[in-house]
């Protein structure tokens, strides 16, 4: 644990007791610090009254005089509007900041970042696992793994923001910071594009010479930023990635192959634990931030064909007479899933659970692909009136019935090159806790047909 030294004698507030909230309130306790903490939920206010803490309800008398109010990321900050303790500190004059601000000024620490509305978990932990092959000695945190300041930190973290962490974080400055791309997601939180890119643009906020950007290209609102960011002339050193096109000065993925500079350095297909065009953007990226931390060619390489990938994306769970089951849990749009669907090509397809908006019509290009898809949960109507004819389908209701369903099927036809996939295309809440509370209940499935 971090303890916040620098917060002692003062007052802090939290509004959100989960993992990361409680660990913030310990660390201010530990350092020294009064708080004074609350949550909506009945259960995490028990289970914070069960870690030693007394919850009281945050308004304009509890937090007059507090040093600031730290907010947990789920927690709206501006929009649709904001938390009523958001505008109770806004009437006090108190400042709203998360937990991420609070280990960076207590810690000062070299700090790697990484955002992107799409694969920048995987980028994150692919980045820590290279580093770490090379001996260098860091903390992996923000929105992945631990909370950091739950851990033993070290004097390097390598941080995977979220657009609501980056909103909390108003002292924030990377090393190296890295944004993969920007798709239209959480507008609900953020109000329009235009804000939701302003907010991950500012995972660059203070950079200097000696510092280095990373940035995608393939979308508008990063070249946006791209060329934003060339204009600024800041001495840092900008690295371009794209995976639609070999870049003369800069790092890509195209066709299988990645390339420096227009030169080829390696075949993508020495990392199988990372299939399909997503995960070269992945790698293109942590290639380009390793590069920029003085590691070498040969070791970054080394390092990644060595990552075994990242439970609920693509994961691998066994082969079953043949057929590989692969667990995407993680998947919980379309969009998600698409980049699942684009790396197989026959495929005996789960999807379902709660829907998102748009449903799975984007998909519709990938449908060729689908021998047969298995439905469940909430959304099984709906994407069996979405599939058709064009897809052969049919509605399992639950988890265990379509994996057995998949199965058989599977091993009945014995395609060539087909796998089991569980890649929802939705959220879980409908039938399950979380997209990890899914994705285990897969794993033990496809163990115990293995068996």
């Amino acid at each position: 644990m971090i303890a916040l030294g620098h917060a002692k004698g003062q007052t802090y507030a939290v509004f959100g007791l989960g993992r990361s909230g409680l660990a913030a309130a310990r660390a201010l306790v530990a350092g020294g610090a009064e708080v004074r903490l609350w949550d909506d939920s009945e259960a995490s206010r028990q289970a914070a009254e069960q870690a030693g803490f007394k919850p009281v309800p945050l308004n304009d008398a509890t937090l007059t005089g507090c040093a600031a109010l730290l907010l947990a990321p789920g927690v709206p900050l501006t929009h649709p509007v904001p938390h009523e303790s958001v505008t109770a500190a806004a009437r006090v004059g108190v400042p709203v900041i998360g937990d991420i601000e609070l280990a960076l000024r207590e810690r000062h620490p070299v700090v790697y970042g990484i955002t992107g509305t799409n694969g920048k978990s995987t980028t994150t932990a692919l980045l820590a696992h290279v580093l770490r092959a090379a001996n260098r000695s860091i903390t992996l945190g923000g929105n992945i793994g631990l909370p950091v300041l739950e851990q033993d930190a070290a004097d390097t973290f390598v941080l995977e923001m979220s657009s609501f962490q980056i909103d909390l974080t108003p002292g924030w400055q990377a090393r190296i910071a890295v944004l993969l791309n920007i798709t239209p997601d959480h507008l609900d939180r953020h109000g329009s594009m235009e804000n939701y890119a302003a907010i991950k643009r500012r995972i660059f906020n203070g950079q200097k010479a000696g510092d280095t950007a990373v940035i995608g290209v393939d979308d508008e609102y990063c070249r946006a930023i791209h060329a934003a960011l060339q204009a600024e002339k800041t001495g840092r050193a900008i690295v371009p990635v794209s995976v639609e096109r070999i870049l003369p000065d800069g790092i890509s993925a195209v066709d299988g192959v990645l390339y420096e500079n227009g030169v080829r350095v390696e075949s993508l297909s020495r990392f199988p634990a990372l299939p399909g065009k997503h995960n070269g953007q992945n790698i293109a990226m942590v290639y380009a931030a390793a590069k920029a931390a003085g590691l070498e060619r040969a070791d970054i390489l080394a390092a990644i064909a060595t990552f075994p990938g990242l439970r609920h994306r693509l994961q691998k769970v066994a082969e079953i007479a043949g057929i590989p089951c692969i667990n995407d849990s993680k998947a919980t749009n379309a969009e998600a899933t698409e980049k699942a669907l684009a790396c197989f090509d026959t495929i005996y397809w789960i999807a379902g659970g709660k829907a998102k908006d748009g449903g799975i019509k984007m998909l519709a290009p990938y449908f060729p692909r689908i021998r047969h898809a298995f439905l469940i949960g909430h959304a099984a109507n709906e994407f069996a009136a979405t599939l058709g004819a064009s897809v052969p389908h049919s509605v399992s209701g639950t988890l265990d019935r379509a994996v057995h369903d998949a199965l058989a099927l599977a091993k009945s036809e014995k395609r060539p090159g087909a796998v089991v996939l569980l890649s929802p295309a939705c959220a879980s809440y409908d039938q399950f806790k979380s997209f990890e509370h899914r994705g285990d209940v897969f794993i033990k499935l496809i163990e115990e047909a293995a068996a």
